[in-house]
């Protein structure tokens, strides 16, 4: 199959399940914030995700990633090591898994005494499951790119989106509370990891025939490539995780659940350049190693381009229609996460750039420069953090992701420059124009907030300004109408 066709594929499926992952858990929070939880019952699941996500982090490392990357380097090069590859990773991850949630189970009730946070104890059990299924998963979705064939990620993804309302709300409302709301993302989470290793085992594994000995060195270059990913996967996890943690031991579980209504609509917002920038990650690694830099250049820059003319409207969208989208869609109850969903509009610019940039690092080689730069930006987000939240409260939890996450966008940018012959003056003219579909758009949008009195009139609100973006941007020339279609047929 051709580059072209492969990513248009592949993009499609990974959109195809953002999407549908966004909607089903776009209608899990409203269920859960607006009937099955109060405010602090709603920020004390988002406290328990939190902290068994950072916890994850060592029960995979580096490992999904570093796997995934080798089995991309032998497929083109040496075929016979693709199943040593797949072997010796999973090996590694299975005790991993074995170790940190055995771990959990006998420590998590001491680090939660020191910690300040006893809530999490009644969790511990629960959490070991989700900390084993979530890595299963996702090692399994990282070797689908890996083999570059991202629609079997996507398919995971589905299979978890279709499994997880039903099950969330089933142990809900069997009178099981948090912990039942935990069992069902451990139960969705179980039943796509089930069906990734299924898929990778008939589709992938069993169509390589091995050779008789793993290299030499296989080992110690998994574990080697691994170290920087570890740090580079460790510091976003940090850097996404410990700030909600910080609100729960410094404030509480009602200011969490205002502060993880900000950051999940941010993640909706950024989902479309998540998906392409999955796509399109291992092609530029993969023309990198074929020495055409100049079409891994092009590829990145018409992402970019695309990134910023979509994003960059919808931030200032976001600004100025946040009070009326919390107060009609999660209710007044959550009002206190206006301010800090404002804040957070910021972040979903550089966090959408980086999306298309990021992971392209790993596949181009210089996942360690990725990892110097974004273990220091979440050591800032922490200081950061101390010393704002006591300050202004869960806005300054905000206010520090924003900060340290656009030195850390600004800095994967100038990384990937320094390796494709990217054109910045032209990226940058891109943006201008961006800014100025965004003041045309912003307009109507502002005049017609007064108007804006329920859910009906603020979508009515949120076409138009979508409606002003689509006419500037084809009649700036920057948006092809026909393109657009054919990519999405």
């Amino acid at each position: 199959m051709a580059l072209v066709d492969r990513i248009a594929r592949g993009a499609k499926a990974t959109f195809g399940a953002t999407m549908l992952d966004l909607a089903s858990n776009g209608l899990l929070i409203l269920v859960l914030t607006r009937v099955l939880f109060e405010p602090a019952e709603y920020g004390q699941l988002n406290f328990a995700l939190s902290a068994f996500g950072v916890v994850t982090i060592l029960a995979t490392l580096g490992l999904p990633k570093s796997a995934a990357r080798y089995v991309t380097e032998f497929a083109e090069k040496s075929p016979g090591q693709v199943p040593h590859v797949v072997r010796q990773s999973l090996r590694f991850l299975l005790v991993l898994i074995a170790v940190v949630a055995g771990g959990t189970l006998l420590l998590g009730r001491p680090i939660a005494s020191v910690a300040g946070t006893p809530s999490i104890v009644p969790f511990l059990l629960v959490g070991a499951c989700y900390i084993a299924s979530y890595a299963l998963r996702s090692y399994f979705m990282l070797l689908f790119q890996g083999f570059n064939r991202v629609t079997y990620s996507a398919t995971v993804r589905v299979v978890t989106s279709v499994s997880r309302l039903p099950l969330v709300v089933a142990f809900v409302l069997l009178g099981f509370g948090v912990t039942g709301a935990l069992y069902g993302y451990v139960a969705s989470l179980l039943l796509s990891a089930l069906f990734g290793g299924y898929v990778a085992y008939t589709r992938f594994y069993t169509d390589y025939d091995p050779d008789p000995e793993p290299e030499a060195d296989l080992t110690r270059r998994l574990l080697e490539y691994s170290v920087p990913l570890t740090a580079t996967r460790g510091a976003n996890v940090l850097d996404k995780k410990v700030d909600t943690l910080l609100v729960g031991a410094l404030l509480n579980m009602t200011a969490v659940s205002y502060y993880t209504i900000a950051k999940q609509v941010s993640d909706f917002v950024a989902a479309p350049a998540s998906s392409f920038g999955y796509t399109i990650s291992p092609a530029l690694g993969e023309q990198s190693s074929k020495d055409e830099t100049e079409r891994a250049a092009s590829l990145y820059e018409q992402s970019l381009e695309y990134v910023l003319l979509a994003y960059v409207p919808a931030v200032v969208g976001l600004i100025l229609v946040a009070d009326p989208m919390v107060r009609y869609i999660f209710g007044p109850d959550y009002l206190g996460a206006v301010p800090v969903l404002q804040v957070f509009s910021g972040f979903m610019l550089v966090n959408a750039i980086n999306k298309v940039t990021s992971d392209g690092l790993d596949y181009l080689g210089r996942a360690r420069s990725r990892a110097v730069i974004k273990s220091a930006m979440a050591v800032s987000n922490v200081i950061l953090n101390l010393v704002l939240i006591p300050m202004v409260g869960v806005v300054g939890a905000a206010i520090a992701t924003v900060i340290t996450y656009t030195v850390y966008t600004l800095s994967n940018v100038y990384f990937i420059t320094q390796e494709l012959p990217v054109r910045v003056g032209h990226v940058l003219r891109r943006l201008g124009i961006a800014c100025l579909v965004t003041v045309g758009m912003a307009v109507p949008v502002w005049f017609a907030l007064p108007y804006v009195s329920g859910i009906v009139t603020l979508f009515a609100a949120v076409f138009l300004g979508a409606g002003v973006w689509g006419v500037l941007s084809v009649a700036g020339g920057v948006l092809d109408v026909r393109r657009v279609a054919r990519f999405l047929t």
